[in-house]
């Protein structure tokens, strides 16, 4: 769903300037400083610009807990923009959601209208997305690339070749660009449409537009996967010294690093690859392939389903040696894939490869796990060099920008992602109380369930069922539940789809962007009369979703999303203890806040809407789990929900 800036404003009817002809920066508190683009500006928002446009003076970095509401968007691009201008830097404004990316590209359209100056901007996604290729979405991100390489290489791709030649620009290239140029700034929808109408490259489009652009709204990868970077930065003969960097959404950025850093071999790619080298008749990789598999056979003998176990870089090491070079072994399975690729668009073997280069990496930061576990294909072996500590990474990015901004509405303690992020020590943070009027929501803790998993049977899950129907049964109109996990959601549905009496909405794990619109323009046709929406707190809705006005009344967060206590949660933990002194609460208690927090925000999305938030789980009445709740969130605690819920809504 598509979601305008908090504050709108008329367009205004003049022509535009260039940077160089912007008014003096001043020490004054005219918002025209900050190229501010509305006009009027809230005390806590005004605070903000101040806050950021400081970080840009002084050149350090700022984590910011800031609400929904505050405007924090245009708050933190507005000045960005004009320090750039006057200082000739390159803003990032960089988000995972499309929702933002739309926001953003708002904001600075209405920067670009009210203060009459030109705003060179491009919006790009990851390059596979960006492909007019048809069938390239099917394909890893790594696969994507060799395929996409291949095919420039070979002059096989008619978009790159209609677009560039040699270093410079086709002539419809160039007309593409000067489209884009004269509507900046534009969506990536946008850029995609201009694009396909002059059967150019859209990535690359988007790298000549880079090249002048101020503002860069970008996914984190562009900045944060250190391959990526390299490679677009040197295109754009870019230093991260040239850059201010904004990251919205920031709560999730230590998530998607380790991911983005976590590498894993198991039994079934080995298989794949297996399958693959057979078809092009390669039988020295064959063999490497299914001593590998001989290997992980090997270090997983004896162990049961579900089980896991910690291994030593040499023990993996150590017998890869035998089969020769490490890295001969991964040029001869990059060059094999290259090979399989002529024939197909996928294959697995560069991922092989990236495993064993990655395995030879340091051990600080770093858990090698292996494990084993049977499913519906059979039995998974899997071992992974898995990521613990992003600031591995994140810590030499901030320290080199010129300024990193962190934001987010579900960004507390800001000293907890200061440190896992690694900022340096003169980073300043700032915890933001909501904007929203109190009197227009009810947060209420009922105490008289749980989802912990040793309380966890058919009896628990009726009374939960019992108590859900009786709240959303009282609600006049719709209410979201979220669950920590889908297995949890459809034991509790099992009893509450005979007690519920409103229609009930299921959110399914395999949803596409096309099915989730279907699916919340559904819900909302039920806005008068009521209905329940079921989702998961990592699933589609928990985040990035907005039910504006009277879509959404209630929001029940059931149980305490922790996660599974495994090998690496307990290694985290164990990491986080022996670098911070703070284990518990930065790897496992936290993170699960964090996200129910996020869940729970989908209720009030602006200061007009009403509604009740309400968190069913025994544990969030615990005194040493009540801190990890913003102070401002006023929480009441009570089991008698029905007399809260009657009051709130006026019975």
């Amino acid at each position: 769903m598509t979601r305008v800036p908090e504050e709108g404003v008329p367009a205004v009817e003049t022509g535009f300037c260039s940077a160089d002809e912007l008014p003096e920066a001043s020490a004054g508190k005219d918002l025209g400083k900050y190229l501010f683009p509305y006009p009027e500006v809230r005390a806590i928002q005004k605070d903000l610009l101040d806050e950021v446009w400081n970080s840009f003076e002084e050149k350090r970095h700022l984590v910011v807990h800031a609400p929904t509401g505050l405007g924090k968007t245009a708050a933190t691009l507005a000045p960005a923009l004009r320090y750039a201008l006057d200082n000739k830097k390159k803003v990032f404004f960089l988000t995972s959601r499309h929702t933002q990316h739309i926001i953003a590209i708002e904001t600075l359209r209405a920067i670009k209208e009210v203060h009459a100056i030109d705003v060179p901007v491009v919006d790009i996604i990851g390059k596979k997305w960006m492909c007019s290729v048809p069938e390239v979405s099917t394909l890893y991100s790594s696969e994507f690339t060799e395929y996409c390489r291949k095919q420039r290489e070979d002059n096989k791709c008619e978009f790159f070749t209609n677009t560039r030649k040699g270093n410079k620009l086709t002539a419809h290239g160039m007309l593409a660009l000067e489209q884009l140029q004269r509507e900046s700034p534009c969506h990536i929808e946008r850029l995609r449409e201009i694009a396909d109408k002059h059967g150019v490259c859209a990535y690359e489009l988007s790298i000549a537009l880079a090249k002048d652009a101020q503002v860069i709204v970008a996914d984190y990868f562009y900045i944060f996967n250190p391959r990526i970077r390299d490679l677009f930065f040197n295109r754009l003969g870019l230093t991260l010294q040239d850059c201010i960097v904004i990251v919205d959404e920031g709560h999730n950025l230590p998530e998607r690093v380790r991911s983005l850093m976590t590498v894993q071999l198991t039994n079934r790619s080995l298989k794949r690859c297996i399958q693959e080298v057979r078809k092009i008749d390669d039988p020295e990789i064959v063999q490497i392939l299914v001593s590998l598999q001989d290997i992980l056979n090997d270090l997983s003998a004896g162990m049961r389903p579900g089980e896991e176990k910690t291994v030593t870089k040499e023990s993996f090491l150590g017998r890869v040696a035998d089969l020769g070079d490490i890295d001969e072994i991964a040029n001869s399975l990059t060059l094999a894939a290259e090979q399989v690729r002529l024939e197909a668009k996928q294959s697995s073997l560069a991922g092989v490869a990236a495993f064993l280069d990655a395995w030879k990496g340091g051990e600080t930061g770093y858990a090698r796990i292996l494990s084993h576990s049977d499913g519906p294909k059979g039995s998974l072996t899997s071992l992974s060099y898995r990521c613990l500590d992003p600031s591995t990474v994140t810590n030499e990015i901030i320290s080199n920008t010129h300024s990193t901004i962190l934001m987010s509405g579900t960004l507390t303690p800001t000293s907890m992602f200061r440190d896992i992020l690694g900022f340096p020590n003169h980073t300043v943070e700032k915890e933001y109380k909501s904007p929203f009027p109190k009197t227009n929501r009810l947060n209420l803790v009922v105490p008289m369930t749980t989802t912990k998993f040793a309380a966890r049977n058919d009896q628990q899950y009726v009374n939960i069922a019992r108590i859900l129907a009786d709240m959303t049964n009282l609600v006049p109109g719709n209410s979201a539940l979220f669950f920590p996990s889908y297995y949890l959601r459809d034991q509790v549905y099992k009893h509450l789809a005979s007690l519920a009496e409103k229609t009930v909405f299921l959110e399914r794990p395999d949803m596409t962007k096309e099915d989730k619109m279907e699916f919340l323009e559904n819900f909302k046709l039920y806005q008068k009369t009521g209905a329940v929406l079921l989702a998961v707190v990592s699933g589609s809705f928990g985040e990035g979703i907005d039910f504006p006005g009277d879509l959404l009344k209630c929001v029940i967060v059931v149980g305490l999303p922790l996660q599974v206590p495994n090998l690496e949660t307990k290694k985290l933990i164990e990491y986080y203890d022996m670098k911070f002194g703070k284990g518990w609460d930065y790897g496992y208690v936290v993170p699960a806040f964090t996200k129910c927090l996020q869940s729970a925000g989908r209720c009030i999305r602006s200061e007009h809407d009403r509604g009740m938030i309400i968190f069913l789980d025994e544990r969030y009445a615990w005194r040493n789990y009540q801190q990890y709740f913003p102070s401002d969130l006023d929480i009441r605690i009570s089991k008698q929900y029905g007399d809260f819920v009657e009051e709130f809504f006026g019975f």
